[in-house]
């Protein structure tokens, strides 16, 4: 029980270090240079295709729900035949 609980000690010290095993390049610069760029679009599209993709879901699915709501506000509204 002892070893077991010494082998999970020792695995977990050396899963969990600051030295970092493999340098990421860092690319905050690149993001605010895009992000800062004045091109007329919102910041919320900037990010191209993707942010433009869920931009458009997003208000789709609203327009939708809302629509929805108000159908089902609707029925629940009129009398039961």
């Amino acid at each position: 029980m002892l070893r077991n609980v010494l082998a999970l000690r020792n695995v977990s010290q050396r899963t969990i270090s600051t030295a970092s095993r493999r340098q990421i390049k860092n690319r905050v610069p690149e993001y605010q240079k895009l992000f800062q760029e004045d091109n007329g679009l919102p910041v919320h599209l900037k990010g191209g295709i993707v942010d433009a993709l869920l931009y458009r879901t997003t208000m789709t699915l609203s327009v939708f729900g809302t629509v929805y709501v108000l159908y089902e506000l609707f029925m629940a509204a009129m009398p039961k035949k």
